[in-house]
């Protein structure tokens, strides 16, 4: 896959408090699922309910300078031609339950967009889980160095389940890499570089800096999305704005 340019979408400084509103309304959510004792009706993709599903709308948000965030033109870990009419921005950690159904069910479809020239998404690992996180974004970036960043991401998210911690350690990534056929000489060079653990710090820092204090959190155009929605609510939103750019 080509690399391009990265887009630069429009981020809004109302995103930190639909975040942070929308983590406490998590939160109460899941004590009343507890003492409901796994009442599954009604579930949606990546599990929730239709109930809980957050989509934002904001009219006319006054925009924030964003200027120390845009991404290199050479970024790994962005793929889709740099004119697609759609910017998909993904804030995601790799030990995060709703972020590896959101892959198993939603990203496929949101790649078959990518495909057809229709989306450009730019992934960026927030990290919030801590250290097994930072370290398999470590490894993930080498990997997408190396042009494998999906095959990788598809390893650690197998069956829509992130791994346990102690199957992102760097043993254990390096027999990710070895699974999906990477050069192993390079991917420990990059995995364990300076290069790559500064860019990683600086996606990290974009998602908290933005509010992204919950994962997933997404932003599609200007439009945050919160929690692993349902396809759909993804779909209907690209098929949207692809309608007005036309």
């Amino acid at each position: 896959m080509p690399r391009h340019e990265a887009l630069r979408p429009q981020y809004r400084w109302w995103i930190p408090l639909v975040v942070i509103a929308s983590a406490l309304a998590l939160v109460l959510m899941i004590l009343f699922m507890d003492r409901e004792q796994g009442d599954d009706s009604g579930q949606t993709t990546a599990g929730q309910k239709e109930s809980d599903v957050v989509v934002t709308e904001v009219e006319d948000p006054q925009q924030k300078d964003v200027s120390d965030f845009d991404s290199d033109d050479d970024d790994p870990l962005a793929d889709g031609p740099v004119d697609a009419p759609v910017t998909l921005v993904v804030f995601s950690d790799y030990q995060c339950p709703y972020c590896a159904a959101w892959s198993q069910d939603t990203l496929p479809k949101m790649l078959d967009y990518v495909d057809s020239d229709d989306l450009r998404i730019e992934w960026r690992e927030v990290n919030v889980f801590g250290s097994a996180s930072e370290q398999a974004a470590k490894a993930a970036y080498a990997a997408a160095l190396q042009e494998k960043h999906w095959e990788f991401h598809e390893k650690l998210f197998a069956g829509g389940k992130p791994r346990p911690p102690e199957e992102l350690s760097p043993e254990a990534l390096t027999s990710v890499a070895a699974d999906i056929g990477l050069d192993m000489n390079q991917f420990e060079k990059d995995m364990n570089s300076s290069e790559t653990a500064a860019a990683v710090d600086k996606n990290a820092k974009m998602g908290t800096e933005l509010g992204a204090f919950s994962t997933p959190t997404f932003i599609l155009g200007d439009q945050p999305y919160v929690g692993a929605q349902p396809t759909s609510v993804f779909v209907d939103a690209i098929e949207q704005k692809l309608e007005g750019a036309n």
